[in-house]
């Protein structure tokens, strides 16, 4: 796991109350610290389906409905997840045709779908199981921040 960018996140994310500008700031720090990335970001949850968040990257896909693509299956399982090749997930949405594979991790806040975090490399095979697990820590230290503000 990588204890470094888990403690960067903690100080974007503890002492701050507006959402935004914590999804924010956590997109930009993805992006500089992440190598071999085209796309991070955020998509929440709003209106029964997932709508563009804070993000560092080319102009994405405003609205993922349920049933289809990357972060709409991970909310639906309430699983993190790595895809190595993106082409080859059912129901891909391509919101960038550079993106060969992709790492996602939903978050819940109370039980209830508040969004994922989404990140897209030019390269397949690109995430790690050790990513995952480093964004499934980051993803659960935002949901506990999250519940406590509200």
């Amino acid at each position: 796991m990588n204890k470094i960018l888990i403690e960067q996140a903690k100080l974007f994310i503890e002492d701050e109350t507006d959402e935004i500008a914590i999804l924010a700031n956590l997109s930009a720090l993805f992006n500089e610290s992440l190598e071999d990335i085209n796309w991070v970001g955020f998509y929440l949850f709003k209106d029964d389906h997932l709508i563009l968040g804070p993000f560092q990257g080319k102009p994405a896909c405003i609205h993922l409905y349920p049933g289809k693509g990357v972060c709409s299956h991970a909310i639906e399982t309430k699983r993190g997840l790595v895809v190595d090749d993106v082409h080859a997930f059912p129901g891909h949405i391509a919101c960038d045709s550079a993106s060969n594979s992709e790492l996602v991790v939903p978050l819940f806040v109370d039980g209830m779908p508040y969004g994922v975090i989404d990140i897209d490399s030019p390269s397949f095979n690109r995430f790690s199981q050790e990513d995952l697990d480093t964004f499934i820590e980051i993803g659960k230290i935002l949901e506990n921040h999250l519940r406590t503000k509200k």
